[in-house]
């Protein structure tokens, strides 16, 4: 665990990789929720 640890926040590389990741799985998740509240609401 303390060698994964290291080599994700060890050095500027791993924690860039790490925010980019994190980054992504939020903007995909922000427009997965976005389908999900537009296809909900009922046309009027």
């Amino acid at each position: 665990m303390a060698f994964w640890l290291d080599l994700m926040f060890g050095n500027w590389i791993g924690l860039l990789s790490m925010i980019v990741i994190f980054s992504t799985l939020g903007i995909v998740s922000y427009i997965l929720w976005m389908f999900y509240v537009k296809s909900g609401e009922t046309p009027e």
